[in-house]
């Protein structure tokens, strides 16, 4: 059985797994940091909120539109231009007082793009681990990503409260810098998936109709955007849930915390203990167990009860690793880095609507109902799972026949039990 120190013996994955840790890292604190340089600025709450989600929506516009990119370019000179890109953005930001609609428009803008460079990051991660090992390896970035979020979201007041707000986004420019020179400097100049001939948006066009026409992708892609954003729904309403519900000074941000505590220790334990056949065979219901727990919110339940349910609904996002060989090996052999890019979008832009169809909800029916009905989406959905997914047999163990007496020498160990 493959194991995490395998995986991270690779130096190719090891160093994009690096830089990528690096960049959520700066992205989470660029997020955090100008969405309080606005707030002060402007004393808005709205405009404070579409600073800290302007980086999510604009990304399906790139990938329909740019998607094709990812496999008709170099890989590293793409990635490189991508650190590069969000490193120019934060010093921008950092160094210049720009109104606050052109620092939202240069955000929005890098966004479009962003899916392009992620998705390019992922082909290569996709050609260069194999089997189980490809598994693991997304187990890693999972757990990076989680873990780099609560470092750059908590770590952000601690460097804004340092350094000021725009040193922090100085911090966050040296971190894309520092992955953009790693790039340039240790991956090799591997070539493109495809050639460059015809328009990029028809083919990033075709090429995503290609996709979702698909009915093994489109299932694949729907099962990994739906139940997330089902929950992100139920967690954009953690903040007004502990204030309806008059929870201590501090509250929230810890419910706030219990989530990705929860994803980083599911896709840990899942990843390292289950068998591959196993996390196959534990998709529906771990896709089940993000969204069940999430009932309790209907009740007045009790701070210690609802951190609990938010810990388990976290753990059940380790589902989606037993979907990643079988979306590998539905992919088109020329089209992965788009199809990677297409996931990567589709999951951005859907988390940024299921807290607006979840908060719009709860304007009728309060947070707590709200919270539980994105809850019942995402167990429904994994019921939807459960009703196609098929996991793949574990493969029967392969004996020798006893050797044959010497005469018959040459037939000895043909067969199998």
């Amino acid at each position: 059985m493959t194991t995490y120190r395998e995986v991270l013996g690779d130096p190719r994955f090891r160093l994009l797994f690096t830089t990528r840790t690096l960049g959520i890292v700066g992205d989470s604190l660029r997020i955090t940091t100008l969405a309080v340089l606005i707030y002060a600025g402007t004393g808005s709450a709205l405009l404070s909120a579409v600073a800290f989600g302007i980086g999510f929506l604009p990304q399906l516009l790139g990938s329909m539109l740019l998607g094709s990119l990812t496999d008709r370019l170099r890989p590293r000179p793409l990635i490189t231009g991508g650190y590069l890109l969000d490193a120019g953005a934060a010093a921008l930001l950092g160094l210049v007082r720009l109104p606050v609609a052109v620092s939202l428009l240069l955000v929005g803008a890098v966004a479009v793009l962003t899916p392009v460079f992620n998705g390019a990051s992922s082909r290569l991660v996709a050609q260069t681990l194999h089997g189980d090992a490809y598994v693991l390896g997304r187990s890693l970035n999972n757990v990076a990503s989680s873990g780099a979020q609560l470092l750059g979201l908590a770590g952000g007041g601690v460097t804004v409260a340092l350094l000021g707000p725009r040193g922090a986004l100085l911090v966050a420019a040296g971190l894309h810098l520092g992955s953009a020179l790693a790039i340039r400097l240790r991956l090799p100049d591997l070539p493109p998936l495809r050639g460059s001939g015809g328009s990029v948006l028809r083919q990033s066009w075709r090429g995503n109709g290609a996709l979702l026409r698909a009915t093994a992708v489109r299932r694949l892609l729907l099962a990994q955007w739906l139940p997330s954003a089902a929950v992100t729904g139920a967690e954009s309403l953690v903040i007004a849930y502990a204030g309806a519900r008059d929870f201590p000074a501090g509250g929230y941000g810890f419910l706030l915390a219990c989530l990705p505590v929860g994803m980083l220790a599911g896709d840990l334990l899942v990843g390292r203990f289950a068998a591959p056949a196993t996390r196959e065979r534990l998709v529906a219901p771990l896709a089940a167990l993000m969204g069940l727990p999430l009932l309790v919110f209907a009740l007045p339940a009790p701070l210690p009860l609802c951190a609990a349910a938010l810990l388990a609904a976290g753990g059940g996002f380790a589902y989606a690793l037993g979907l990643q060989r079988c979306f590998l090996d539905v992919l088109p052999a020329d089209g992965q880095g788009q199809a990677f890019t297409l996931l990567g979008s589709g999951n951005m832009t859907l988390q940024g609507i299921g807290p607006a169809l979840f908060g719009t909800l709860a304007v009728g029916t309060g947070t707590g109902p709200a919270m539980a009905a994105a809850g019942a989406a995402a167990a429904l959905t994994a019921l939807w799972i459960a009703s196609w997914h098929r996991p793949a047999p574990a493969p029967a163990p392969v004996l020798a026949e006893p050797a044959e007496p010497a005469e018959t020498g040459a037939e000895a160990g043909t067969g199998a039990v």
